[in-house]
């Protein structure tokens, strides 16, 4: 049952991605050559290029969360990450309520909150912006709402490959100065770069989405399965006396693989953090870490493991045992924070996580019952034994009176 249970957790990872929502090349005032869907918010662009001249003429279709909230979209002429996205921001009129569209550049104070976001002239070139509600002028913002945002950008020549779109929504604008976004995962991966002459998304992203599922592919394998299923190992098998030593063994080289193929996953978390600067999964990183440095102080104390005979054995035993526990219990907590990082939180790949978890839980449970029926069993035997009610063989003996 487990093994059926694992095979299709394997099979459930989403390895080819998929965008979710769809994308059209026409509006109500225009059409446009190109489109596409981006990969979250249910968000899309389409988009004419004009070599001759290198402009770009472009609308983001994007909605709004909140009847007071904002939408908005950019580009980042450096990297694709959200701080320094020269933005076009659309919301409310805190003063009329009517739709208004403003320019915004993302600086690193407005990202850790030490300053409001305050409009200002963008310094790439902008020729032309504007913004309409789906539904025309009688259509009002509204949780749900579909806004266009149209922009006529003049690119640099033979510098259109690599074009980093941000774009993004929040909840409320305070004045004239749009609020911090929610961060969830949905939020937090709404960047795209294109190359918008072809019209095809950079190598690179598709390169880092791939990396990124089979870090989590790797990471749930190991400390979330191999590590529990070593765990059960010596803790049931050990008292199994016709099995001999062959529990360590077995015991020792299930930890040892899910260890190495736990630090494959952890330098593939390292390399991820590094391609994407702009994006921090702090409780998901500072789990990672520690369940990594539990890990490593588990297999280093292998080394420092003292003879039976030795008085400080127990001692090591102890230790062994808090450390590895805490290993195995942060490692699973840690590989369901991960679903929620990658956006897996409701998805098959986590049913058929829990489905492998829950089997081998109820494994060990089974075998807890066992074992404590077998000890309170011999503790009876050795009671009866001091009291001379039974013999060393276990059979029942006494004086017969005639």
């Amino acid at each position: 049952m487990f093994p059926f249970f694992f095979l299709l957790f394997l099979s459930s990872f989403p390895f080819t991605i998929v965008f979710s929502s769809h994308c059209t090349t026409s509006t109500s005032t225009k059409t446009f050559e190109k489109c596409m869907p981006l990969p979250s918010q249910d968000a899309s662009i389409s988009w004419t290029f004009h070599p001759h001249n290198a402009t770009l003429d472009i609308v983001f279709f994007g909605s709004f969360i909140s009847p007071s909230g904002w939408v908005g979209f950019g580009i980042n002429p450096t990297s694709p990450e959200m701080t320094g996205t020269r933005a076009l921001i659309a919301f409310p009129d805190p003063n009329s309520g009517q739709l208004v569209l403003l320019p915004y550049i993302i600086d690193p104070s407005v990202k850790l909150q030490i300053n409001p976001l305050l409009s200002r002239p963008l310094d790439i070139h902008l020729l032309t912006s504007s913004s309409t509600l789906y539904g025309g002028k009688m259509a009002t913002i509204h949780n749900g709402a579909t806004i266009q945002i149209y922009a006529t950008l003049k690119l640099v020549t033979n510098k259109t490959k690599n074009i980093h779109f941000v774009w993004n929504r929040g909840l409320y604008v305070q004045g004239y100065s749009p609020t911090i976004h929610p961060t969830t995962i949905n939020d937090l991966s709404s960047i795209a770069t294109i190359d918008v002459l072809s019209g095809s998304e950079a190598k690179y992203h598709n390169n880092f989405m791939t990396l990124k599922y089979i870090h989590g592919a790797i990471n749930a394998i190991s400390w979330g399965i191999i590590l529990p299923i070593g765990a059960v190992t010596a803790r049931y098998l050990r008292h199994v006396e016709s099995l001999g030593p062959a529990w360590f063994y077995a015991h020792a080289g299930i930890q040892l693989s899910g260890i190495l193929l736990g630090i494959v996953g952890f330098g593939f978390g390292i390399r991820l953090g590094q391609l994407s600067p702009g994006r921090v999964y702090g409780l998901h990183r500072k789990l990672g870490i520690a369940t990594f440095s539990l890990g490593m102080l588990q297999t280093l104390a292998l080394f420092f493991r003292p003879k039976t005979t030795n008085k400080f054995r127990r001692y090591w035993k102890s230790y062994h045992h808090f450390v590895g526990y805490a290993c195995v219990v942060l490692g699973v907590v840690n590989v369901f924070q991960g679903f929620e990082v990658m956006g897996e939180g409701k998805s098959y790949t986590k049913l058929a996580y829990c489905l492998c978890l829950s089997t081998l839980i109820g494994i060990s449970v089974a075998l807890e019952v066992n074992s404590w029926v077998v000890f309170c069993r011999k503790a009876k035997e050795e009671k009866l034994r001091r009291e001379g009610l039974i013999g060393s063989s276990g059979k029942f003996s006494g004086s017969s009176h005639g």
